[in-house]
């Protein structure tokens, strides 16, 4: 069960037992007075009876049945001191009735009626009937019981009721979170079916909305960058031309690389801006293999050049927070720069360890400008910038110094997945 889901059931059933205790208590406490009460009025209902029966005959007292019903006992005290039905002694309340006066009384757990009747032979008689406390309590048990069972199932039925509502509102609301999650991991054509209360249906159709506005943004985008770049083309062109037509071949051959590499830039960009919205948080590549791949595509180009490239990987995958087309086009964007940069011979290792750290390290010269380690701002080429983009992206970053051989060293952090 959700948090939510608990904290709302917590909720209804804190309320429904303070309701129920609220209503469930005092109606067991006028239950139980007004069982009491026909106990009372039962014993009463004897005792006067009894008391005219004696009084229209005072024969009839030696034949009183001193039990009347279960609870129920009925006495007659006569001023000579005799006793009929059920034995009892001449208490206190008996002598004060004896002077005429009618009246109950608690006695022990129970309560005693007590009823004169005058002119009788020998004084004036006293009928006594006592309710004792299963009489007084009859039914209360029983009365009682049924109320807990009511109350029981009152607060269930309420607990179900909330687990219910709660249900209904956790499930509106994962599926926000869940479409929340898809968008943030680069799938823009992720949408929520709006579902539950307004309040959730309005956000449900505003994170549509959005996620179509993103959408059309992101498009526009790449079309505008792609538009762009294309135009770039034709101004790259005239300047090929005119590198080509420049008499000093020193010149010439400098102002065509300068123009090679801008084709190089051009073409990236619209490469990038045709390409789908780079994965998100969701995006997963195993390194190791990735690596093992891109290290055997350059290893026929190291044969001819007269290298040898050295692989150290983990045996098992190491996955990172990268898509993988971005992935080798940064171990690509490492891999050539070692090729571009160095002359034929220099050999290159490729090393990658299990908490997602990549570094290509050679034997050449290494930069001319080496920064301190832990720079990771550092733009040295196209390809290093495509590659340490990638690194901090998925959450790592880049560094850039010199190897034991005192070549060069690139190392990438990727975030892991």
């Amino acid at each position: 069960m959700s948090s939510m889901r608990r904290q709302l059931a917590g909720l209804v059933a804190v309320t429904t037992s303070l309701v129920l205790l609220a209503f469930l208590i005092p109606l067991a406490i006028v239950l139980r007075h007004n069982a009491a009460d026909r106990g009372i009025a039962a014993a009463t209902d004897a005792a006067q009876s009894t008391a005219a029966l004696i009084a229209v005959d005072p024969n009839t007292a030696p034949g009183i049945n001193g039990r009347i019903d279960d609870g129920l006992t009925l006495s007659v005290f006569l001023g000579d001191g005799t006793v009929y039905g059920a034995a009892g002694s001449r208490t206190p309340s008996v002598e004060l009735a004896s002077r005429g006066r009618a009246f109950s009384a608690a006695s022990g757990s129970g309560v005693e009626v007590l009823v004169p009747v005058q002119g009788m032979p020998g004084g004036t008689a006293v009928v006594r009937a006592y309710a004792a406390p299963s009489l007084l309590n009859r039914g209360v048990t029983r009365t009682w019981l049924i109320l807990a069972a009511l109350g029981a199932a009152l607060f269930a039925l309420g607990l179900i009721l909330a687990d219910r509502l709660g249900r209904r509102l956790t499930t509106a609301v994962s599926a926000l979170a869940g479409t929340a999650d898809r968008l943030a991991a680069g799938d823009l054509e992720a949408r929520v079916t709006p579902d539950g209360p307004n309040e959730i249906r309005r956000v449900g159709e505003e994170l549509n909305r959005l996620a179509s506005r993103i959408g059309e943004l992101l498009t526009a985008e790449r079309e505008e960058v792609a538009d762009l770049a294309h135009r770039l083309r034709t101004p790259v062109a005239a300047l090929r031309l005119d590198a080509d037509s420049i008499r000093s071949d020193v010149d010439r051959d400098r102002v065509g690389a300068d123009v090679d590499y801008l084709t190089r830039v051009v073409d990236e960009v619209i490469r990038t801006a045709r390409r789908p919205v780079r994965e998100g948080a969701g995006a997963s590549a195993d390194l190791a293999k990735v690596a093992r791949d891109r290290v055997a595509f350059w290893t026929p180009l190291a044969e001819d050049d007269g290298r040898t490239l050295t692989l150290a990987v983990p045996d098992q995958p190491v996955l990172v927070r990268v898509a993988i087309e971005d992935l080798a086009t940064a171990v690509d964007g490492l891999l050539q720069n070692v090729f571009a940069h160095t002359t034929d011979g220099v050999d290159a290792t490729v090393n990658v360890t299990a908490d997602g750290v990549l570094t290509v390290a050679d034997t050449g010269g290494g930069f001319t400008d080496v920064p301190e380690r832990g720079v990771s701002a550092v733009s040295t080429g196209l390809g290093l910038d495509i590659a340490r983009r990638t690194a901090e992206a998925s959450g790592g970053g880049m560094t850039i110094g010199r190897s034991s051989a005192g070549g060069a060293e690139v190392t990438l952090r990727f975030g892991a997945a």
